[in-house]
């Protein structure tokens, strides 16, 4: 432009000198002469800025194209596709993200592309029967708050079933541990506390009446916060939406308000199901108050494990169940992908998420499952699975494998039940595991919260290192290799169902390759609390602070009741499910400060 304006200035110079001069217009060949060199002037120009807009634009072409692993294009190329991009891609990006991207959080227009963890092409057209529960006898009404705190769901079933205590003395007694506990512990996000009295109240009306839904009657329990219920915030841990109400009635809350438990309270999800660090500060592990509880499910393990509600509901897309429930020493059930219905759930991935009960015992986590499975009508990915009773198998006819990293002791326990127990190893020749996890979950949670990162809501985020630095690389994956990454989770898949020569195997619930391969392939998996052993570094003098220690049972994909009845027969002969962390009875010379809550 510069050089323009400067040929343009000599130009009138010259033709004002030329008529100074003779008073006469200048001669022709002049005039050509000025216009030529200023259209050569003007042409070398062009071609300058324009090679400096290629050349800054083929900079930029090749670094995009070398963090997609795609640098193998000429410049013409690459050229012609930033131009086709603008031209086509960028528009229909556009349209796109206005019909199904304007809100956060997944919640509407799911994918169509649903993955299914069966292994059979067998799947039962109508609901399954119910499981037939143990029939408890002589349960008798503890004195103490805290004995009935800590006592599992078919026990309290029992005591309300017989008129001993009603669903709302149930209610007052864990409310008030969930208050006195949660300055501490700092596991839940709100209290439902009107909700649990009209729904404890008509729990004990039914009674009254004759009318008894099931084991699950007037006992209360807790939601993790990604979970949503009408007229109570759903803050999804996060700071950006701590305020958030959602007008959705999600299919499990529905599921277990028909089988008439009660809801106590909406319980930490760590941000937007991301470890354990929330909007309101950090949950923290019953056992040891001084560590976190690991997340994102932190509330709900927390919870149960303290006695604060006798059971609760959490969610996994890549560990969020195993971890918490192994740090707190609580019995989980993660169950097979399609399981239990996520519509009103918060999501993360769609071919990952799942949702399923922390208990006090794998008994309970039965009767939990057996409440809340079933077809979801607004959820494509849920299914009607056909899991037997594993109140009726025959763990004697059944061959588990066991892991080098297996509890040994689970392996003798069973053993000794009559159980056939042998060394096993899984085979696979997928190398990428981990990165195959990664590559679902990021790119998948960054299409649900894509205006997130957009408005850069992100930059607010509780914890820089976890979303957002993920969701910012996951821009750069494209969709060709994340398809790449679902063709070589088939080949996983199948690999792993000809590996599984066994109805179940014992490994580790937290070794980080097994967690991603256990929800690539959708196979459930119980953990269940082994024992205990000392805190590092314990103070002089002593605590009663432990570090607990967990195994999985892991069962294929649509077994479940393997898992449940393994757990089931182990725990009928030890008690470490049933001990109780010294939430504050730590010891006589220890003191540990808990810092004051974030906000």
């Amino acid at each position: 432009m510069r050089l323009h304006a400067l040929t343009r200035c000599l130009f009138s110079a010259l033709m004002f000198l030329a008529a100074s001069t003779s008073f006469l217009p200048p001669r022709r060949s002049l005039v050509d002469e000025i216009h030529s060199q200023m259209d050569k002037t003007e042409d070398l120009s062009r071609k300058r800025i324009k090679s400096e807009e290629n050349a800054s634009e083929d900079s930029v072409l090749n670094v995009e194209l070398l963090c997609l692993d795609a640098h193998f294009f000429n410049k013409t190329e690459m050229l012609d596709m930033a131009e086709g991009a603008k031209k086509f891609n960028v528009p229909m990006f556009r349209v796109n993200r206005r019909l199904v991207a304007s809100a956060d959080g997944g919640l509407s227009n799911p994918s169509v592309l649903v993955f299914n963890s069966s292994w059979s092409n067998f799947e039962k057209s109508h609901e399954n029967e119910k499981f037939k529960y143990p029939s408890l006898q002589d349960v008798k009404r503890p004195i103490k708050e805290d004995d009935i705190a800590y006592m599992t769901v078919l026990e309290l079933a029992a005591l309300i079933k017989t008129k001993q205590i009603t669903s709302l003395e149930l209610m007052d007694i864990f409310l008030r541990r969930l208050k006195k506990y949660n300055d501490i512990l700092e596991a839940v996000i709100t209290f439902t506390e009107d909700l649990a009295y009209s729904q404890a109240k008509e729990a004990d009306e039914l009674i009254k009446k004759g009318v008894y839904l099931g084991p699950l009657h007037g006992i209360p329990y807790g939601l993790k916060d990604i979970i949503a219920v009408p007229h109570y915030k759903t803050t999804w841990g996060s700071k950006t939406f701590k305020d958030q109400y959602l007008n959705i009635e999600a299919w499990v809350y529905k599921r277990l308000k028909s089988s008439g438990a009660v809801l106590l309270a909406k319980l930490v999800s760590g941000s937007l199901a991301y470890d354990d660090i929330w909007f309101g500060g950090r949950t923290r592990n019953p056992w040891n108050i001084k560590e976190f509880s690991t997340g994102s499910s932190a509330g709900p393990a927390a919870s149960t494990s303290a006695g604060l509600v006798p059971f609760a509901i959490g969610s996994e897309t890549a560990g969020s169940m195993t971890y918490p429930a192994a740090r707190c020493g609580i019995t989980c059930l993660r169950p097979t992908f399609g399981t239990v219905g996520r519509s009103g759930v918060m999501s993360i991935s769609e071919s990952l998420d799942k949702l399923g009960p922390f208990c006090r015992s794998a008994v309970d986590c039965a009767i939990v499952i057996d409440a809340v499975r079933g077809k979801d009508p607004d959820d494509l990915s849920s299914r009607v699975i056909f899991i037997k009773d594993p109140f009726s198998i025959d763990v004697s006819k059944l061959t588990v494998g066991y892991l080098e990293d297996a509890e040994m002791e689970v392996v003798d326990v069973l053993k000794s039940k009559g159980v056939k127990v042998v060394p096993f190893k899984l085979n696979y020749t997928v190398e990428s595991v981990q990165a195959i996890l990664n590559f679902t979950m990021d790119v998948d949670m960054l299409a649900h919260f894509d205006h997130w990162q957009r408005s850069g809501e992100d930059r607010q985020y509780e914890a820089q290192d976890q979303w957002p630095e993920e969701l910012r690389r996951a821009r750069l994956i494209p969709a060709v290799d994340y398809l790449q990454a679902q063709r070589a989770r088939g080949k996983l898949i199948r690999e792993i169902r000809e590996s599984f020569t066994v109805d179940a195997f014992i490994g580790n619930a937290t070794d980080w390759e097994l967690v991603c391969l256990g929800n690539l392939v959708g196979m459930p998996i119980v953990v269940v609390p082994t024992g205990f052993k000392s805190i590092e570094d314990p103070p002089k003098g002593g605590t009663r602070r432990r570090t607990t220690v967990t195994t999985g049972i892991y069962a294929p994909p649509d077994h479940d009741h393997i898992a449940l009845a393994l757990a089931m027969t182990y725990q009928s002969v030890t008690n470490h499910h049933r001990q109780r962390p010294p939430i504050d009875d730590l010891g006589p010379n220890d003191k540990v400060s808990i810092p004051s809550k974030t906000t």
